[in-house]
């Protein structure tokens, strides 16, 4: 109980199912963590491994009419497995935030970037719209991104993959959410992007103290970025351990596997020069 009163987010007993017309499929089943504040904790595996049905279960995004989760999801000690989707919304982006691996996905083409920005500020503070829109040239500046003014006028077809991502990352974190799920945010990005986009999510970390999930295939980014870090395959836990101790000394063939096979970025691994 004294490790769990640590953690922001803590997931016990995860449990999840999905239902067809043939039955019952389990999609993810025991899985157990918690992250603790400040920390970060990688979450990877291969491509249907579970990750993102796991992170997708935090948010309570699945449908319910189809998916069944059970266990616990507690953030800061509130149960957050079942409660009503108005609940949910209030949590979500506030002190939870979500970084998806297409940020074009995120955001709506018939509106500016300063709209849904602005919009998403207004929807968890009291502020009004001026004050919505100096935190968010605020935030956008913090994050490197050149005339803020004139970028929450554009609209999102108009700016680069890498540019779309960290104007994410500034939404994300323009709020201080307790804990951010960044599920697989480097993967549509060059070399030169992804350093950044690290280097941003850290920033946020130390700076205001969050929690961060972050769920990748790539070992070169859990290297650079975690504490801890979960090893999934079928659904399943199958290693959990320090990120030196993993990549020193890993127990599963599986684990050994993926270290073998680790992509470029580990490989090149080299400081950052961006100076933020």
């Amino acid at each position: 109980m004294e490790a769990n009163d640590r953690e922001i987010l803590h997931v016990k007993d995860l449990h999840v199912q999905a239902t067809s017309d043939e039955g019952f499929s389990t999609l993810v089943q025991d899985i157990n963590f918690g992250i603790k504040k400040g920390k970060i904790l990688g979450l990877v595996g291969e491509s249907g491994s579970g990750k993102t049905v796991t992170s997708m279960s935090i948010l309570q995004l699945h449908d319910k009419k189809n998916i069944d989760i059970r266990g616990s999801i507690t953030l800061k000690g509130r149960e957050l497995n079942g409660l009503e989707n108005k609940e949910m919304r209030k949590i979500r982006g506030k002190d939870i935030a979500y970084i998806m691996q297409n940020p074009m996905n995120a955001f709506t083409p018939v509106f500016t970037i300063g709209h849904q920005f602005i919009e998403t500020i207004k929807s968890h503070t009291s502020l009004n719209k001026k004050q919505a829109k100096e935190l968010a040239i605020g935030m956008m500046e913090s994050v490197n991104l050149p005339e803020p003014q004139k970028l929450l006028k554009s609209y999102s077809f108009q700016l680069s993959g890498g540019m779309l991502q960290r104007v994410m990352i500034a939404i994300a974190a323009c709020l201080q959410p307790s804990v951010i799920i960044a599920d697989e945010p480097t993967t549509a990005l060059d070399l030169h992007s992804q350093l950044l986009v690290l280097r941003l999510l850290d920033k946020i970390r130390t700076e205001y103290g969050t929690s961060i999930l972050l769920i990748s295939h790539d070992l070169g980014v859990i290297s650079e970025m975690a504490d801890d870090v979960i090893v999934m395959q079928h659904g399943r836990i199958i290693e959990t351990a320090n990120v030196l101790e993993l990549f020193e000394t890993p127990q599963h063939e599986y684990t050994k596997k993926l270290l073998r096979t680790r992509p470029t970025l580990y490989s090149q691994r080299q400081p950052y020069t961006y100076m933020l």
